[in-house]
């Protein structure tokens, strides 16, 4: 009988990077956070990294569960076959080129392969899709909306990372809703400039609403109070979102979409609007299915960067 194992996971974003002890069962222990040092540059991040990383690592073996490694949910664009950033925002200056593989790999003694990296959307799908609201289903199209619009399509427990590894960005399907609207990509017309939550606001304020109504979640207040501007304003964003996600499940036919992020826990304001307008576009074979909120919040992205391990043991790259 194969001893028990753990891997460390690491949720790793602009603000904050959280890391864990999880189990070969999806069990998270041992939590622990600190603020991203994302101003003191890449290094600086890799040190916070592995000063949260390290003592699980030690902790590990006392509980008769040795650690395969470090799994990361990054962001940025990650290379899962390197573990490299490929580029990045401006949240994390400097991020583009980091190799975490090395950079990880030296701080704690680790053989490259007990480093795994994916975007942290990726992460978060991963999670969802072992143990949260997409388990036992084999395709899942997971979409997050919040400060961006970022997703991930699960195939067979994989995700599909595409051929520049940039597959997931839901963000920058076209949107009609968005027409003329600048993306902070640098396009105009995608999803993210109309139905992220920096987007919603901006249209509240660009419909005559508050101007003292400083973001997204002050919208969903004034609306709740009723406010019409900010309703109509969630109403067009939630609208587009649902009809992007109809038109997506259309082409990839996935057996489940589950959403997170912030927007998706804002309640049946943001969810009645986008239910309606995804079943409006869905082809007849696809009557069905039904957007389903995500089931584990924080935790899906430490499970998910931890599988890159727990459920690849005898891999030697993260699947492409």
């Amino acid at each position: 009988m194969a001893a028990p194992r753990t891997a460390v996971g690491i949720d790793l974003g602009g603000t904050k990077i959280a890391a864990a002890l999880v189990g070969a069962d999806g069990s998270i222990t041992s939590r622990s956070s600190l603020p991203t040092p994302a101003a003191a540059g890449p290094e600086a991040v890799l040190d916070a990294v592995a000063a949260l990383a390290a003592p699980l690592l030690a902790r590990a073996p006392a509980s008769g569960a040795p650690a395969l490694g470090v799994g990361i949910g990054a962001a940025g664009v990650i290379d899962p076959g390197t573990a490299t950033v490929l580029s990045a925002t401006d949240h994390l200056p400097g991020w583009a080129g980091t190799d975490l593989r090395a950079g990880l790999g030296a701080r704690l003694g680790l053989h490259p392969q007990q480093v795994q990296a994916v975007n942290d959307v990726h992460a978060h799908a991963l999670g969802e899709g072992w143990l949260g609201a997409g388990t036992g289903t084999d395709s899942v199209l997971l979409a997050a909306f919040g400060t961006g619009i970022g997703g991930s399509l699960l195939l067979h427990g994989v995700p599909v990372f595409g051929a520049r590894q940039v597959g997931g960005h839901l963000g920058h399907v076209p949107a009609a809703e968005a027409a003329g609207l600048r993306c902070p990509c640098g396009g105009t017309g995608h999803l993210e400039a109309i139905a992220s939550g920096p987007a919603l606001h901006a249209l509240y304020l660009r419909r005559g609403g508050d101007l003292t109504v400083p973001d997204a979640r002050a919208v969903f207040a004034r609306a709740a109070a009723g406010d019409l501007l900010a309703a109509g304003a969630i109403d067009t964003a939630a609208t587009a979102a649902g009809r992007a996600l109809g038109g997506l499940a259309n082409t990839l036919d996935p057996e489940s979409v589950i959403l997170s992020g912030g927007l998706a826990d804002a309640g049946e304001r943001w969810w009645a609007p986008l239910r309606a307008a995804f079943a409006a576009e869905l082809i007849a074979p696809l009557a069905s299915l039904v957007p389903q909120p995500a089931a584990l919040g924080a935790d899906a992205a430490l499970a998910g960067a931890a599988s890159l391990l727990l459920l690849r043991a005898h891999a030697t790259t993260v699947p492409a």
